[in-house]
């Protein structure tokens, strides 16, 4: 039988030793269970052939080439992967609504002798829970926004403020993206539904009874859009705001953003997509500091021209309270670590804590 969970808490605290995904490669890497496995029964060019043989000749057809296709694969898979495991290796399998594709390898699987189950309603029942929590259920935090214009450190401070044991939710690392035009990382950014699932996971393991500190972010992150709930919250949340010398912020992000500015055409292509908004003329005073190298007066000529002018609008318009002004001096690593501290004594002093 397989075993039907009602909340999405109870779905990851399990307890199974291994969580197998049979569903195809592209499947999985849209989204998946956190911490699966995956262990396709159909890898995508055999799932496309058997539901165009459903479709398109016989369902009948389609089930018998896709048992002897799921049967084999199944198999290799035991041979290759899953030979080291002990008889009281307990697996849970699912596929995309829990029907034939997990229902067939857990049936393998427990002929061996392995303890093993399948998820009712598969995927399909576990993005309904996700989706349930983040969008429908009222989320039981009480939130703290981490504000401030553009290079005044605030992704680095809640590292340092979570190593402190402040709660911190970091959304651009779970998005994969510093969140402004020129945010995005080496690597991909996950899928809506992938950042979605992290989302939820973070958010599970939060103790509701403790504030928990976000950094202000605009309702998408690069592609990836904040669910509603959570965003209106951030919106209302009291605000601690840090402030810099525009200096030390052109310092600080000319070492952030290492990345981007080493590579002059991207960010050239990047930049030109500003024309129709600060004009041709700005947009060519920024490619001649690319040209000259000049990094620290590209960033400030960045902030003055485009995220302080941006981020003043959006303020005005959010217009939540600033319950904390914490002024640096300076955003060097030393100087980090005491802004930190005097942040979390901001977090203890608005919560009562």
């Amino acid at each position: 039988m397989a075993i039907e969970y009602s909340s999405l808490r109870e779905l990851l605290n399990h307890g199974f030793d291994t969580v197998i995904d049979v569903r195809s490669p592209a499947e999985f890497a849209e989204d998946h269970l956190p911490g699966a496995i995956n262990l396709p029964v159909l890898d995508n060019a055999e799932r496309a052939r058997v539901g165009t043989i459903y479709k398109q000749q016989s369902p009948f057809l389609a089930r018998k080439i896709g048992a002897a296709l799921v049967f084999r694969n199944a198999a290799n898979h035991i041979e290759q992967h899953l030979m080291s495991h002990d008889g009281g290796w307990r697996p849970l399998v699912y596929c995309w609504r829990g029907g034939q594709r997990s229902g067939a390898f857990a049936w393998m699987l427990g002929q061996i002798g392995w303890r093993a189950d399948s998820v009712q309603g598969g995927y399909r029942s576990f993005r309904r829970l996700v989706k349930g929590y983040l969008y429908d259920e009222p989320l039981p935090f009480r939130l703290i926004a981490l504000d401030g214009y553009t290079g005044t450190a605030k992704t680095e401070l809640l590292g340092l403020l979570r190593a402190r044991g402040v709660q911190v939710v970091d959304l651009e690392a779970l998005a994969a993206h510093r969140g402004s035009l020129l945010g995005a990382r080496a690597e991909r950014q996950p899928s809506q539904k992938a950042f979605e699932t992290a989302l939820a996971v973070e958010l599970q393991g939060l103790d509701p009874a403790q504030p928990v500190l976000v950094e202000a972010e605009s309702s998408k992150i690069g592609e990836r859009i904040i669910p509603p709930g959570l965003w209106q919250a951030m919106r209302a949340a009291p605000r601690i705001e840090v402030t810099a010398p525009i200096e030390a912020r052109a310092r600080y992000l000319a070492r952030a953003y290492d990345d981007i500015l080493s590579d002059g055409d991207e960010l050239r292509r990047k930049l030109a997509l500003l024309k129709a908004h600060r004009g041709g003329e700005i947009v060519q005073g920024w490619f001649e500091l690319i040209d000259a190298g000049d990094r620290v007066a590209l960033t400030r000529a960045l902030m003055e021209q485009h995220y302080d002018p941006a981020y003043a609008k959006s303020r005005r318009t959010v217009g939540a309270p600033v319950a904390a002004r914490i002024a640096a001096e300076g955003l060097e690593p030393a100087q980090l670590e005491a802004i930190a501290a005097r942040i979390e004594a901001a977090v203890d002093e608005i919560t009562g804590r």
